[in-house]
């Protein structure tokens, strides 16, 4: 018999910023890696988004290619060390909404996966915490326990495609009756192919895809939560250009 799954990313969907970012920041802070790098590759554009003029995905992408470069080289007990510390300090900064739907789905049974781009070594963490089935991040190689500076990424839609594939025949996996969490465009292949896709805090580019695409946006859900309240919109909503 199939079952049903759910699949969840974790920045921006289920965790309320980014793993990685917030791993830096834990590496800076310990003088594991030297801050200098932040403010000179990262800091104008998290400011510009900050503010709201810039975009956050450029920001995320500096702070990756800068996170990368600073971690080459480090051991993996400096990075379990910091790992361990963003679980236990930050693990439970989440939306109230995705954690309740987690929750649910265990409840009923269903294989609970979650795919993301953070560090493996983060989203395992954080998969133990929530009790999930499996996960799948992206991919951080250490030769002799020490991190070389290649990754295998789990950020892009046909990576997260390729990983699906590989759950769906690994738990037999029925995905016209599953769920999917996403928040960026990153993850639309991921909505695309499950019964039942779910936008979470969407951002305009993931929402202008669901929304001109008929065979997602007929079914999709979009759901915003704000402070103590959690909205669902249509995903025809008017999104305003500013």
């Amino acid at each position: 018999m199939k079952k049903i799954a759910a699949f969840f990313d974790i920045d921006g969907t289920l965790y309320r910023d980014s793993l990685m970012v917030e791993h830096f920041k834990k590496l800076i802070k310990y003088d594991i890696i030297d801050q200098k790098g932040w403010y000179e590759h990262a800091r104008d554009t998290f400011m510009d988004w900050d503010k709201r003029q810039g975009n956050y995905d450029d920001y995320l992408d500096d702070v990756c290619e800068l996170y990368v470069k600073s971690l080459i080289g480090l051991d993996k007990t400096c990075i379990n060390f910091t790992s361990d510390q963003v679980i236990k300090l930050k693990s439970d900064r989440v939306y109230k909404y995705t954690r309740s739907r987690i929750k649910w789905h265990l409840d009923n049974n269903h294989i609970v996966i979650f795919i993301s781009g953070s560090p493996n070594f983060l989203v395992e963490k954080m998969a133990k915490k929530y009790n999930v089935t499996d996960f799948i991040g992206s991919d951080y190689v250490f030769e002799n326990d020490t991190f070389n500076g290649t990754v295998v990424p789990m950020w892009d839609s046909a990576s997260k495609n390729t990983a699906i594939n590989d759950f769906v025949e690994k738990y037999n996996i029925d995905l016209s009756k599953s769920y999917a969490y996403g928040d960026t465009n990153g993850d639309i292949n991921m909505l695309r192919r499950v019964g039942n896709p779910i936008a979470i805090n969407p951002t305009k580019e993931l929402v202008n895809h669901i929304a001109s695409d008929d065979s997602v946006s007929k079914i999709a859900k979009i759901i915003v939560e704000r402070k103590d309240i959690v909205y669902s919109l249509s995903p025809t909503v008017d999104i305003l250009d500013i």
